[in-house]
């Protein structure tokens, strides 16, 4: 799982539901959909990942989280208040898809993500990152949350 980036993983689990969605007949969900809350919440979250990729390069490191190495451990910007704000962008965006759909299976896509990320992807990078950084990478996992 680790060899597809999350990205990758979510566009695979919008078009899975997508699909799931299509051949059961678009089961809607009452009150959905709403498509102006939707396209909002399918594109304002992107600012998270473009706002974090901003503090990874004025850092001169890596967005790579899988990189052999990282030159530095970012802790301003976004990161201030989300250890994962690209992977938070990414789930927040997958559920305005699902708002904007309306078809329940929809939903199933950023639970899917959710899942990836906090329990593959996540553990994989802290622990890179604990063995680089040491003491200075615990006491910023002391003092920031892994999603809000």
């Amino acid at each position: 799982m680790l060899k597809l980036p999350p990205p990758v993983w979510a566009l695979i689990y919008v078009l899975l539901t997508l699909a799931i969605s299509r051949q059961l007949g678009w089961p809607e969900l009452p009150g959905l959909p709403l498509p102006g809350l939707g396209i909002t919440l399918a594109f304002i979250p992107w600012a998270l990942p473009v706002w974090a990729a901003v503090m990874f390069h004025r850092a001169g490191t890596e967005i790579n989280p899988v990189s052999p190495t990282n030159r530095a451990l970012v802790v301003d910007g976004p990161y201030r208040y989300t250890r994962n704000p690209m992977y938070l962008g990414l789930v927040l965006a997958t559920f305005g898809v699902a708002i904007w759909v309306g078809a329940w299976p929809m939903f199933l896509a950023p639970l899917a993500l959710f899942a990836t990320v906090n329990w593959v992807h996540i553990p994989f990078e802290e622990a890179k990152m604990r063995r680089q950084f040491g003491a200075t990478f615990d006491q910023y996992l002391a003092r920031v949350r892994r999603w809000v």
